[in-house]
């Protein structure tokens, strides 16, 4: 069984529509799919549909922005009702930062010679439910001043880049709170990326947010070397968290992160199922089901 639970469609910064990605999914010999787009559940519906279509199971997830000590931390959530009101109203804070940060991102890039504007922005953007920098990085490589998204956000919209803008993210420790009490299971998503501060997510760190609520860390993902997977994977194993292996799959917004690069030992996506069943049953409320073919 080949497990993939972290991908993004064109609801948020890949280049692929949901329907489009599962059928992709089933082509490239994927059992069970995760869809988790940045901070949205605007793919789920058409991902569901399509997962019945094609015969792959659909776990409907999102990825969220978050912080910690003033580092950013992606938390992956699986399974929550999307309609509990904290969790809704939190994402749509971070949507809402996510289109404000846009204008000065724009003003910044127009102040050192690149003419580009909103509406080259949302050109590229397609569906996606918020403007962010990967759309920016696209229109940059339309327009042919990058060659490609890396490219753009090691020059200008990284945070060392000139255009950069801060925007507003969830706190870590409250977002894991917020997905248990949705009913869902959180995992930290490549907690040791080079372009992450992982001295914050050390294992004393991680103990304490599983205390709170963690499942999980996503072990087996590119931006993690074979060192880093192994301490990962001793931590993990140690603490009792669930281990994850994903492929972070952008369609062409990603470079060397196909469908199945990495994936999930189907033991592990036994204990997070089982982990979600025992977080919804606590919260009382009504989540979504895993799709099944």
């Amino acid at each position: 069984m080949r497990i993939d639970l972290h991908t993004h469609s064109d609801r948020s910064d890949g280049t692929t529509p949901p329907r489009e990605l599962v059928r992709h999914a089933r082509e490239m010999g994927i059992d069970v799919l995760a869809l988790t787009d940045h901070d949205t559940t605007a793919g789920w519906e058409e991902a569901a549909e399509a997962a019945v279509r094609e015969g792959v199971t659909l776990v409907r997830g999102l990825e969220i922005s978050c912080v910690l000590e003033g580092h950013g931390v992606h938390l992956a959530g699986y399974l929550p009702d999307p309609t509990y009101p904290p969790l809704a109203e939190e994402l749509e804070r971070i949507l809402d930062g996510r289109n404000r940060r846009l204008p000065a991102t724009l003003e910044r890039l127009r102040s050192v010679g690149i003419e580009i504007e909103e509406d080259d922005v949302r050109r590229v953007a397609g569906d996606a439910a918020a403007l962010g920098r990967p759309h920016v990085a696209d229109a940059l490589v339309e327009k042919g001043v990058v060659g490609h998204r890396g490219e753009a956000f090691d020059t200008l919209l990284g945070p060392r880049g000139h255009a950069y803008v801060h925007r507003y993210a969830a706190p870590l420790e409250e977002m894991i709170r917020i997905v248990a009490a949705a009913g869902g299971v959180s995992v930290i998503a490549h907690p040791w990326a080079k372009r992450h501060d992982f001295r914050a997510l050390d294992e004393k760190r991680l103990a304490a947010l599983k205390e709170i609520g963690l499942a999980g860390i996503e072990v087996d993902h590119q931006d993690h070397d074979r060192s880093t997977r192994e301490r990962l994977r001793v931590i993990a194993r140690d603490l009792g968290l669930v281990v994850t292996g994903s492929s972070d799959y952008h369609g062409d917004g990603k470079i060397d992160h196909d469908l199945g690069c990495n994936v999930t030992a189907p033991e592990e996506y036994s204990r997070l199922l089982e982990l979600a069943a025992e977080a919804a049953e606590s919260s009382g409320r009504d989540t979504p089901e895993v799709v099944a073919p």
